[in-house]
């Protein structure tokens, strides 16, 4: 039985996950501190998404302990993930086309969770004052009443990330947010990452090696589902078993 240590978020011990007899992720551990941008890196097929499909429930895990701030995961349902504090964003955006960028942060506001609270559900002042707050931290104040339809494909992840920090998770998990970004975008979204990890965690998935620069609290490079190489962003760069596996392609 993993024991918590208050100093990390997360643990993640001896995490395996088989699929017919292949070990996607094997044998795996890492520990993530608050206020901490952890990014995971590797070649395809090393196992990245599979993890933070097992933190969050949604793939069920053949052995080990992803243990949240005291609470394993590894025993809970995907809602009840949710409710502990951990919000996960997949590759492709998933927002409400037909709704405003204000009705989609609405419906994503805790408050109005199920039959009861969405039948009292108010459209009050500290609801408003939240919602503002979130689309000025992912820049978007200016688009709250246009429909999500007409925002560039760099909007639409940020409202994603939106709808996901209205709820106040402790611990975002964002696979690819960058993908498909222009590079203007990407440098709002390192800015706006590096705003976030002021009051939560945040482990992301990416590959474009410029922006982990710019976001990355600490690197773990993953490879055939185990860790490869864990530390800075320059200690990672310049281990020759990941040029070897990984940079050098």
């Amino acid at each position: 039985m993993t024991i918590h240590n208050p100093n990390f978020v997360l643990m993640v011990e001896d995490l395996t996950v088989s699929f017919d007899g292949f070990k996607a992720v094997n044998d795996l551990s890492f520990y993530v501190e608050p206020n901490e941008c952890r990014v995971i890196i590797g070649p395809n097929g090393a196992g990245k998404t599979t993890v933070l499909d097992l933190i969050c429930g949604r793939t069920k895990a053949t052995s080990g302990s992803v243990n949240f701030k005291g609470q394993e995961l590894l025993k809970m349902r995907e809602d009840q993930i949710v409710h502990a504090g951990v919000g996960r964003k997949f590759q492709t955006p998933s927002v409400y086309e037909d709704l405003t960028v204000f009705e989609n942060l609405e419906l994503s506001y805790p408050q109005g969770h199920g039959v009861f609270g969405a039948l009292f559900f108010q459209r009050d002042d500290p609801v408003k004052t939240r919602i503002q707050e979130i689309a000025e931290t992912i820049f978007l104040e200016d688009h709250l009443s246009e429909k999500a339809a007409y925002l560039s494909h760099g909007q639409k992840q940020w409202l994603e990330i939106g709808m996901l920090l209205i709820q106040d998770p402790e611990l975002l998990m964002l696979d690819e947010p960058v993908a498909g970004m222009s590079v203007a975008e990407r440098k709002k979204t390192a800015e706006l990452l590096n705003r976030i990890i002021n009051d939560r965690s945040v482990i992301v998935i990416e590959h474009d090696m410029g922006f982990v620069a710019d976001i990355a609290t600490r690197v773990t490079v993953l490879h055939q589902g185990k860790t490869l190489s864990e530390g800075s962003m320059e200690r990672v760069q310049n281990d020759p078993k990941v040029i070897e596996v990984y940079l050098g392609h």
